[in-house]
């Protein structure tokens, strides 16, 4: 870490909580990457998506036993 950025981290270390948040949400945004309310709600819509297609019949249901015999195959090399 640059010596500002550690200064700066030294300073925000004695703000109050609700300004260290706000100052760490503005930080993530600021990086572009999604927040975690933009992954909560595509989450979201995925598991709306995916009871919709179990609903309708449009998906392929594999039962666990299953899957977890491919995974302990795969990874028990």
């Amino acid at each position: 870490m640059t010596d500002l950025a550690e200064k700066l981290f030294e300073q925000a270390l004695d703000l109050p909580i609700d300004d260290r948040l706000m100052l760490i949400d503005k930080l993530i945004i600021s990086t572009n990457l999604p927040t975690q309310n933009d992954i909560d709600q595509a989450w979201a819509k995925e598991v709306e998506r995916r009871c919709r297609d179990i609903e309708n019949g449009t998906a392929k249901l594999i039962p666990g036993e299953e899957v977890f015999e491919k995974i302990k195959k795969r990874f028990s090399k």
